[in-house]
Protein backbone atom coordinates (compact mmCIF):
# COMPACT_ATOMS: atom_id res chain seq x y z
CA UNK A 1 0.00 0.00 0.00
CA UNK A 2 1.37 3.46 -0.89
CA UNK A 3 2.13 5.74 2.04
CA UNK A 4 3.88 9.09 2.15
CA UNK A 5 5.48 10.61 5.24
CA UNK A 6 3.85 14.01 5.70
CA UNK A 7 5.66 15.62 8.63
CA UNK A 8 4.08 13.99 11.70
CA UNK A 9 2.01 11.24 10.08
CA UNK A 10 2.07 8.56 7.44
CA UNK A 11 -0.58 9.39 4.84
CA UNK A 12 -2.23 6.73 2.72
CA UNK A 13 -2.94 7.61 -0.91
CA UNK A 14 -3.76 6.00 -4.24
CA UNK A 15 -3.13 7.10 -7.81
CA UNK A 16 -5.19 5.92 -10.76
CA UNK A 17 -4.90 6.84 -14.42
CA UNK A 18 -2.63 9.23 -16.27
CA UNK A 19 -2.96 12.77 -17.54
CA UNK A 20 -3.58 16.09 -15.84
CA UNK A 21 -3.91 15.53 -12.07
CA UNK A 22 -7.20 15.69 -10.16
CA UNK A 23 -6.97 15.67 -6.36
CA UNK A 24 -9.96 14.20 -4.49
CA UNK A 25 -10.45 15.42 -0.89
CA UNK A 26 -12.99 13.56 1.24
CA UNK A 27 -15.28 14.73 4.00
CA UNK A 28 -15.78 13.85 7.64
CA UNK A 29 -14.81 10.20 8.27
CA UNK A 30 -14.38 9.69 4.52
CA UNK A 31 -11.33 8.74 2.54
CA UNK A 32 -9.94 7.24 -0.63
CA UNK A 33 -12.73 4.64 -0.73
CA UNK A 34 -15.37 7.38 -1.00
CA UNK A 35 -14.81 7.90 -4.71
CA UNK A 36 -15.87 4.51 -6.10
CA UNK A 37 -18.23 6.17 -8.60
CA UNK A 38 -15.75 8.87 -9.64
CA UNK A 39 -12.26 7.43 -9.97
CA UNK A 40 -13.11 4.76 -12.61
CA UNK A 41 -14.80 7.50 -14.64
CA UNK A 42 -12.12 10.19 -14.37
CA UNK A 43 -9.10 7.87 -14.48
CA UNK A 44 -9.82 7.36 -18.18
CA UNK A 45 -8.58 10.91 -18.83
CA UNK A 46 -6.87 12.17 -15.67
CA UNK A 47 -4.31 11.22 -13.06
CA UNK A 48 -6.62 10.74 -10.07
CA UNK A 49 -5.08 11.21 -6.62
CA UNK A 50 -7.18 10.20 -3.62
CA UNK A 51 -6.03 9.92 -0.03
CA UNK A 52 -7.16 9.44 3.55
CA UNK A 53 -7.25 12.60 5.64
CA UNK A 54 -5.54 12.90 9.00
CA UNK A 55 -7.54 10.73 11.39
CA UNK A 56 -9.35 8.61 8.79
CA UNK A 57 -8.85 5.40 6.87
CA UNK A 58 -5.30 4.10 6.66
CA UNK A 59 -3.69 7.44 7.45
CA UNK A 60 -2.49 7.81 11.03
CA UNK A 61 -4.85 9.30 13.61
CA UNK A 62 -2.75 11.32 16.08
CA UNK A 63 -4.41 12.92 19.10
CA UNK A 64 -6.32 16.13 18.42
CA UNK A 65 -6.96 18.91 18.10
CA UNK A 66 -7.02 19.07 14.30
CA UNK A 67 -7.65 22.16 12.21
CA UNK A 68 -8.70 22.68 8.62
CA UNK A 69 -5.49 24.59 7.92
CA UNK A 70 -3.49 21.69 9.35
CA UNK A 71 -5.25 19.20 7.10
CA UNK A 72 -4.68 21.50 4.13
CA UNK A 73 -0.96 21.57 4.96
CA UNK A 74 -1.03 17.76 5.07
CA UNK A 75 -2.43 17.89 1.55
CA UNK A 76 0.24 20.33 0.40
CA UNK A 77 2.90 17.93 1.66
CA UNK A 78 1.27 15.08 -0.24
CA UNK A 79 1.33 17.11 -3.47
CA UNK A 80 4.97 18.01 -2.85
CA UNK A 81 5.85 14.38 -2.22
CA UNK A 82 4.12 13.27 -5.41
CA UNK A 83 5.78 16.13 -7.33
CA UNK A 84 2.46 17.53 -8.52
CA UNK A 85 3.08 20.98 -9.98
CA UNK A 86 -0.44 21.70 -11.25
CA UNK A 87 -3.75 20.09 -10.37
CA UNK A 88 -7.51 20.32 -10.27
CA UNK A 89 -8.94 19.98 -6.77
CA UNK A 90 -12.28 18.47 -5.78
CA UNK A 91 -13.40 18.69 -2.16
CA UNK A 92 -16.72 17.54 -0.73
CA UNK A 93 -18.19 18.63 2.60
CA UNK A 94 -15.26 18.81 5.06
CA UNK A 95 -13.05 18.16 2.04
CA UNK A 96 -14.46 21.34 0.51
CA UNK A 97 -13.32 23.24 3.59
CA UNK A 98 -9.83 21.79 3.23
CA UNK A 99 -9.94 22.74 -0.45
CA UNK A 100 -10.80 26.34 0.41
CA UNK A 101 -7.72 26.55 2.62
CA UNK A 102 -5.68 24.88 -0.09
CA UNK A 103 -6.78 27.47 -2.65
CA UNK A 104 -5.03 30.21 -0.68
CA UNK A 105 -2.01 28.07 0.24
CA UNK A 106 -1.30 26.96 -3.36
CA UNK A 107 -3.01 29.43 -5.69
CA UNK A 108 -0.30 28.93 -8.34
CA UNK A 109 -0.77 25.15 -8.45
CA UNK A 110 -4.55 24.84 -8.43
CA UNK A 111 -5.97 25.34 -11.92
CA UNK A 112 -9.58 24.46 -11.16
CA UNK A 113 -11.47 24.11 -7.89
CA UNK A 114 -14.66 22.18 -7.14
CA UNK A 115 -16.40 22.88 -3.83
CA UNK A 116 -19.17 20.36 -3.24
CA UNK A 117 -21.86 20.35 -0.52
CA UNK A 118 -19.73 22.52 1.74
CA UNK A 119 -19.86 25.84 3.58
CA UNK A 120 -17.56 28.81 4.32
CA UNK A 121 -17.88 28.63 8.10
CA UNK A 122 -18.06 31.59 10.44
CA UNK A 123 -21.02 33.95 10.56
CA UNK A 124 -21.67 33.40 6.86
CA UNK A 125 -22.50 29.72 7.35
CA UNK A 126 -26.14 28.67 7.08
CA UNK A 127 -26.50 25.97 9.70
CA UNK A 128 -28.59 22.83 9.55
CA UNK A 129 -31.23 22.06 12.15
CA UNK A 130 -29.79 21.18 15.54
CA UNK A 131 -31.32 17.69 15.50
CA UNK A 132 -29.27 16.98 12.36
CA UNK A 133 -26.04 17.72 14.20
CA UNK A 134 -27.14 15.72 17.22
CA UNK A 135 -27.81 12.68 15.05
CA UNK A 136 -24.48 13.08 13.24
CA UNK A 137 -22.39 12.96 16.41
CA UNK A 138 -24.46 10.37 18.31
CA UNK A 139 -22.21 7.35 17.81
CA UNK A 140 -21.91 6.09 21.38
CA UNK A 141 -22.56 2.37 21.67
CA UNK A 142 -23.11 1.90 17.94
CA UNK A 143 -21.26 -0.59 15.76
CA UNK A 144 -19.69 0.70 12.52
CA UNK A 145 -22.60 -0.83 10.58
CA UNK A 146 -25.11 0.90 12.87
CA UNK A 147 -23.32 4.23 12.40
CA UNK A 148 -23.71 3.87 8.63
CA UNK A 149 -27.43 3.16 8.97
CA UNK A 150 -27.88 6.04 11.42
CA UNK A 151 -26.31 8.48 8.96
CA UNK A 152 -28.27 7.46 5.84
CA UNK A 153 -31.17 9.87 6.52
CA UNK A 154 -28.64 12.71 6.82
CA UNK A 155 -27.01 11.95 3.48
CA UNK A 156 -29.81 10.89 1.12
CA UNK A 157 -33.18 12.39 0.31
CA UNK A 158 -36.20 10.54 1.65
CA UNK A 159 -37.48 9.33 -1.73
CA UNK A 160 -34.08 7.78 -2.50
CA UNK A 161 -34.23 5.87 0.77
CA UNK A 162 -37.65 4.53 -0.16
CA UNK A 163 -37.36 3.79 -3.86
CA UNK A 164 -33.68 3.41 -4.80
CA UNK A 165 -32.27 0.61 -2.63
CA UNK A 166 -29.39 0.09 -5.05
CA UNK A 167 -28.01 3.54 -4.17
CA UNK A 168 -28.01 2.75 -0.47
CA UNK A 169 -26.49 -0.66 -1.13
CA UNK A 170 -23.65 1.01 -3.04
CA UNK A 171 -23.11 3.38 -0.12
CA UNK A 172 -23.12 0.54 2.41
CA UNK A 173 -20.60 -1.38 0.32
CA UNK A 174 -18.41 1.70 0.01
CA UNK A 175 -18.42 2.21 3.77
CA UNK A 176 -17.84 -1.48 4.53
CA UNK A 177 -14.47 -1.20 2.78
CA UNK A 178 -13.33 1.59 5.09
CA UNK A 179 -11.20 1.06 8.20
CA UNK A 180 -13.05 1.97 11.38
CA UNK A 181 -12.32 5.54 12.44
CA UNK A 182 -11.22 5.98 16.07
CA UNK A 183 -13.69 8.04 18.07
CA UNK A 184 -11.04 10.56 19.09
CA UNK A 185 -10.25 11.19 15.42
CA UNK A 186 -13.92 11.62 14.51
CA UNK A 187 -14.29 14.17 17.27
CA UNK A 188 -11.09 15.97 16.23
CA UNK A 189 -12.27 16.23 12.62
CA UNK A 190 -15.72 17.39 13.73
CA UNK A 191 -14.19 20.00 16.03
CA UNK A 192 -12.13 21.29 13.10
CA UNK A 193 -15.37 21.74 11.14
CA UNK A 194 -16.94 23.69 14.00
CA UNK A 195 -13.89 25.97 14.24
CA UNK A 196 -13.57 26.53 10.48
CA UNK A 197 -14.04 30.07 9.17
CA UNK A 198 -13.10 30.97 5.61
CA UNK A 199 -15.93 33.45 5.09
CA UNK A 200 -13.77 36.57 5.06
CA UNK A 201 -11.37 35.01 2.52
CA UNK A 202 -13.78 33.81 -0.16
CA UNK A 203 -13.09 36.86 -2.29
CA UNK A 204 -9.39 35.89 -2.33
CA UNK A 205 -10.01 32.59 -4.15
CA UNK A 206 -8.40 33.35 -7.48
CA UNK A 207 -8.97 30.15 -9.44
CA UNK A 208 -11.98 29.12 -11.57
CA UNK A 209 -14.40 27.42 -9.18
CA UNK A 210 -17.39 25.15 -9.59
CA UNK A 211 -19.68 25.26 -6.56
CA UNK A 212 -22.01 22.27 -6.59
CA UNK A 213 -24.70 21.16 -4.15
CA UNK A 214 -27.79 19.04 -3.77
CA UNK A 215 -31.07 20.95 -3.62
CA UNK A 216 -32.27 18.80 -0.70
CA UNK A 217 -29.11 18.68 1.38
CA UNK A 218 -30.19 18.79 5.04
CA UNK A 219 -26.66 18.44 6.46
CA UNK A 220 -25.09 21.41 4.65
CA UNK A 221 -28.02 23.47 3.34
CA UNK A 222 -27.65 24.58 -0.30
CA UNK A 223 -27.89 28.22 0.73
CA UNK A 224 -24.23 27.90 1.68
CA UNK A 225 -23.26 27.13 -1.90
CA UNK A 226 -25.29 30.06 -3.21
CA UNK A 227 -23.47 32.40 -0.83
CA UNK A 228 -20.08 31.01 -1.76
CA UNK A 229 -20.76 31.30 -5.48
CA UNK A 230 -21.66 34.96 -4.97
CA UNK A 231 -18.47 35.69 -3.05
CA UNK A 232 -15.88 33.76 -5.11
CA UNK A 233 -14.89 36.00 -8.04
CA UNK A 234 -14.75 33.40 -10.85
CA UNK A 235 -17.34 30.80 -9.97
CA UNK A 236 -20.23 28.79 -11.35
CA UNK A 237 -23.06 27.39 -9.25
CA UNK A 238 -24.74 24.06 -9.97
CA UNK A 239 -27.62 22.74 -7.88
CA UNK A 240 -28.55 19.13 -8.51
CA UNK A 241 -32.33 18.77 -8.12
CA UNK A 242 -33.80 16.06 -5.92
CA UNK A 243 -30.39 15.33 -4.38
CA UNK A 244 -29.15 15.21 -0.80
CA UNK A 245 -25.74 15.66 0.80
CA UNK A 246 -24.05 12.59 -0.69
CA UNK A 247 -24.55 13.93 -4.19
CA UNK A 248 -21.60 11.98 -5.64
CA UNK A 249 -23.26 8.72 -4.54
CA UNK A 250 -26.90 9.63 -5.06
CA UNK A 251 -26.48 11.15 -8.54
CA UNK A 252 -23.05 9.96 -9.74
CA UNK A 253 -23.74 10.24 -13.46
CA UNK A 254 -24.97 13.83 -13.23
CA UNK A 255 -22.25 14.78 -10.75
CA UNK A 256 -19.50 13.28 -12.91
CA UNK A 257 -20.86 14.96 -16.03
CA UNK A 258 -20.87 18.40 -14.38
CA UNK A 259 -17.30 17.95 -13.18
CA UNK A 260 -16.12 16.56 -16.50
CA UNK A 261 -17.45 19.60 -18.34
CA UNK A 262 -15.81 21.95 -15.84
CA UNK A 263 -12.44 20.17 -15.97
CA UNK A 264 -12.52 19.97 -19.76
CA UNK A 265 -13.12 23.69 -20.10
CA UNK A 266 -10.40 24.51 -17.57
CA UNK A 267 -7.96 22.18 -19.31
CA UNK A 268 -8.64 23.87 -22.64
CA UNK A 269 -7.63 27.20 -21.10
CA UNK A 270 -4.49 25.68 -19.60
CA UNK A 271 -3.37 24.19 -22.89
CA UNK A 272 -4.30 27.23 -25.01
Amino acid sequence: MPYLKCHDLNMYYRVDGTGFPVLFISGLSGGSWSWSAQIPFFAKKYRCIAFDNRGAGRTEAPPGPYSMEQMAVDTVRLLHGLEVEKTFVLGLSMGGMIAQELATLLPHRIKGLVLGCTHPGGQMQVRAKEEVYRRLVSNDGLSPKEVVEKNIPLLFRRSTQKSRPEVLDDYRKQQSEAPVQPEHAFQAQYRAILDFDFSHRLSKVGVPTLVITGSEDILVPPENSRIMAQKIPVSTLRELPETGHALHVEQPEVFNRELDAFFSEALTLILA
